[in-house]
């Protein structure tokens, strides 16, 4: 049984998170510079079975998709292309950045670690894949 990542795109850095093998709780896992990112899934994909990837896709409040597509959309087809066989889904990402950051509140993160963006990426990662859980369930 494998496990599901989840990946918050980035131009910067990427959050990543995890299920764990019964596909029951998505946990942050960490934060990767974009340009490492596939090396990153590589090495993760000899250390444990993984079933699918999920990306967050960005939309504006409309609905739309949002300008950082530009972006975003290549680095699925190439992960597409990379790993043919590898189920690639998207999950709407819409407030996640702002979800996180208020959960990080409620958690009672210090302010100064709040500020902290590579952490915020790993929470949006883990609230993204936590979405599609709940979309499957």
């Amino acid at each position: 049984m494998g496990r599901i990542l989840a990946i918050d795109y980035g131009q910067k850095r990427c959050g990543i998170a995890v299920t764990d093998p019964l596909k029951i709780i998505a946990n942050g896992l960490d934060t990767v510079a974009t340009h490492v990112v596939f090396e990153f899934v590589e090495k993760y994909m000899q250390n444990e079975d993984l079933e699918m990837i999920v990306v967050g896709y960005p939309t504006q409040l409309s609905g739309e998709e949002s300008d950082s597509m530009k972006y975003i959309q290549p680095f699925v087809n190439r992960l597409k292309n990379k790993y043919p066989n590898m189920p690639v889904t998207w999950v709407d990402e819409r407030f996640t950045s702002k979800i996180a950051f208020q959960a990080m509140i409620d958690g009672g993160v210090k302010k100064k670690d709040r500020r902290n963006k590579a952490l915020i990426d790993k929470v949006s990662a883990t609230i993204i894949l936590q979405t599609y859980l709940e979309q499957i369930r």
